[in-house]
């Protein structure tokens, strides 16, 4: 299993870019501060590169900046390789499958998304549907000199058919 949850703010603005084909690509980094140790008087800090395609590279590039809080579900991925020179260059980055908000525009100072403007929740994974518009429940309207059914009596024989109208 590789999943990888990460929090943290990104180091810099977003890098979005496409490639020759037209597919969005977006590159963040991620701060990420460890917990600190008794004996360190500073917290140590981690930096992990994140990538984002498609609609996510989008989304990311469109609504985060420096400094934004950002957290990421996605997968690690290994991108070893040899350039011409014959040099063995090593890198591990994390694959975006999912990006949430963690703190509010207020926070951030940063523009809201659309889902966010319309009090839905801010995780963007394009996987699934947006849930449906919540409405308000109304009860039917009852026309006039309409009364329920009285509550059945406790040891009484139900009516035929289970109508309590039908007389017995």
């Amino acid at each position: 299993m590789n999943k990888v949850i990460l929090m943290g703010r990104l180091t810099a603005d977003p890098e979005f870019r496409q490639t020759q084909s037209g597919t969005p690509c977006c590159r963040i980094r991620i701060a990420i501060d460890r917990p600190k140790s008794k004996d360190a008087q500073q917290a140590e800090t981690d930096f992990i590169n994140v990538v984002a395609w498609r609609a996510r590279a989008e989304f990311v590039s469109r609504y985060f900046n420096k400094g934004s809080r950002i957290l990421v579900e996605g997968a690690m991925r290994n991108n070893d390789y040899t350039d011409n020179n014959g040099t063995k260059h090593y890198s591990i980055e994390v694959l975006a499958e999912n990006v949430e908000f963690c703190e509010s525009k207020q926070d951030n100072g940063a523009q809201a998304a659309p889902a966010e403007q319309y009090g839905q929740t801010s995780v963007y994974n394009p996987g699934y549907p947006p849930p449906p518009a919540q409405q308000q429940y109304q009860q039917p309207y009852a026309p006039q000199g309409y009364q329920p059914a009285p509550p059945p009596q406790y040891g009484a024989v139900p009516a035929p058919n289970g109508n309590p109208y039908h007389p017995n």
